[in-house]
């Protein structure tokens, strides 16, 4: 019998085909779906803030970054047995949730910076991103199944996706 695995804010969890993973409450915050799609091996990160060489005791918890985070998701991935050339990689969030009156300012950006950090970090660790759901002004929930590597994405007013 599965299990759906749930991943905390700030935090990150792997799994191995049937189970799935699963992350709510993606605001601003990116989540990074890891999938080995011979071993099945899968993962998932939820990141949110994109730079740890900003902050100040930022090895406290590596999840929370995206250039920390995802690179360890790969590194456990690894432990179980995936192979590092095969891992590919969907995404969601990254939404704008607050917007301040004639506000430019990149800081208050945090899904945007979020979200170009993580396409950044796997590009420079070559894993290919295979789809995205991020932007726009709504949170999303998301699901996660290495077996077949179906991304479900749930956002309230809004029909379910599957990328």
């Amino acid at each position: 019998m599965s299990e759906i695995i749930k991943v905390g804010m700030a935090d990150l969890k792997t799994c191995v085909s049937p189970d799935g993973i699963t992350t709510l409450g993606l605001g601003s915050c990116v989540g990074i779906a890891l999938r080995d799609p011979v071993t099945k091996i899968g993962g998932l990160a939820h990141i949110m803030l994109p730079d740890s060489s900003a902050i100040r005791n930022s090895q406290q918890n590596i999840a929370k970054f995206a250039d920390t985070g995802i690179e360890e998701l790969v590194r456990q991935m690894v432990a179980l047995g995936a192979n590092r050339t095969r891992i590919v990689a969907k995404i969601a969030g990254g939404a704008t949730m607050f917007k301040f009156e004639g506000s430019t300012n990149s800081t208050m950006q945090v899904g945007q910076r979020n979200s170009e950090a993580v396409k950044a970090k796997l590009g420079k660790m070559k894993i290919q991103l295979l789809a995205e759901d991020i932007g726009k002004n709504y949170g999303r929930t998301v699901v996660f199944y290495p077996e077949n590597g179906e991304f479900h994405i749930k956002a309230v007013g809004r029909s379910e996706s599957v990328i």
